[in-house]
């Protein structure tokens, strides 16, 4: 990235990008567990002169906080260093060919951090760390949302930049989230009286396909995701439950809470009339999109950055469930700008280009120093 106006990759050191983010891929974070990669970082940032603080969460398991000395922040950066379990995948540490760097978290969200960490201490040795801006390492993400949910406890941030993968697509504006849980409760019985009216599967199978049906007809920017399938596994019988998770993800422009009103009556109209003996139905999280306006001064401020780079300003929209959920919700303006595709994200294959996570940390070096200029 070099132009005219003087934006250049050479204000940040790729050499210490790149090693740093191989030691993030390398150890093993996942949600719950990211104590080891707490430590590497503190002791990281500390040996480069970084004024941090570890805010605990719980007893175990601290935030990491960025910022320069002295600083009241009012705007935020955001990263988790958490990444999913690596359940079945067999080798989740770092790899790289032709700069395309391999492993557990490289697009979801390692890349996206480390690039944050060189931009802050770039700004930091270059004298232009704004003293409104923090940034935030924050864990579980990929589970409760604890980590941020502690983050807001302690302050009120007016504007965000949150560093999920949109291959380096500025997207402001959100999806909406709801998690559907459901129980279906029958009878058990041997194997050979099997029927098609009370069979919970069945009747669970009959009721995602019908809602599976609805929201594909109807909801062509709904995304619907099955998560998971189970059965009471009770061996040479008919199961007598069957449960299912479920992922909906609402359009920014979808009331969350009135949507999750009309399914509940959705489901229950349903089950009310089928052969289940009871049932249970629970939306743990029910979180509303957003747009953010065309006159807010901090998206403005990034475009100006993208314009100096000779980048197009083309807005996204970000169609997962992410933190920057939580920070609207107190009123905060979240962008969501971050290398890596989502669509790698969580897969066997996760994978990032380096010279993408060079380029977003020059991105957000040049905000740095803009924001420092306000």
């Amino acid at each position: 990235m070099h132009t005219s106006d003087g934006i250049s990759e050479s204000r940040i050191n790729k050499e210490r990008l790149h090693t740093l983010f191989k030691e993030m891929v390398d150890i093993y974070s996942p949600s719950g567990k990211e104590d080891v990669l707490t430590s590497f970082l503190v002791e990281f940032l500390e040996g480069r002169d970084m004024n941090v603080l570890l805010r605990p969460v719980d007893e175990q398991r601290f935030n990491i906080e960025i910022s320069a000395r002295q600083a009241v922040p009012d705007t935020l950066f955001l990263g988790h260093i958490d990444t999913v379990p690596a359940f079945d995948i067999e080798e989740y540490s770092f790899s790289e060919e032709n700069e395309l760097c391999r492993g557990l978290g490289t697009a979801d969200m390692k890349g996206g951090c480390a690039a944050m960490i060189e931009a802050f201490i770039s700004a930091s040795e270059g004298g232009f760390l704004p003293k409104n801006v923090l940034l935030c390492l924050v864990v579980g993400e990929e589970e409760s949302g604890d980590g941020t949910k502690n983050l807001l406890d302690a302050y009120q941030f007016k504007h965000a930049l949150v560093a999920e993968p949109t291959s380096l697509i500025p997207c402001t504006s959100h999806y909406g989230y709801i998690e559907l849980l459901l129980n279906v409760y029958g009878y058990r019985r041997h194997a050979a009286m099997s029927d098609y009216s009370s069979h919970t599967i069945r009747s669970m199978l009959r009721l995602l396909l019908q809602l599976d049906d609805r929201i594909l007809k109807n909801e062509a920017d709904t995304v619907l995701n099955i998560r998971d399938l189970h059965s009471s596994e009770s061996g040479f019988a008919v199961p007598d439950r069957c449960s299912t998770a479920v992922d909906i993800h609402l359009p920014p422009d979808r009331d969350a809470a009135n949507y999750a009103d009309a399914l509940n009556t959705f489901l229950k109209e349903y089950l009310d009339k089928s052969a289940a003996n009871t049932y249970d139905i629970e939306m743990p999280f029910i979180s509303g999109g957003y747009v953010i306006p065309r006159n807010d001064p901090f998206t403005a401020v990034l475009q100006k950055v993208f314009s100096a780079a000779s980048l197009e300003w083309a807005p996204g929209s970000f169609k997962s469930h992410s933190d920057a959920n939580l920070l609207r919700d107190t009123g905060c303006t979240p962008i969501i700008l971050g290398p890596g595709s989502l669509a790698a994200a969580h897969t066997r294959d996760e994978f990032v280009d380096f010279t993408e996570l060079v380029s977003a940390s020059a991105l957000y070096t040049e905000l740095l120093r803009n924001l420092q200029q306000k």
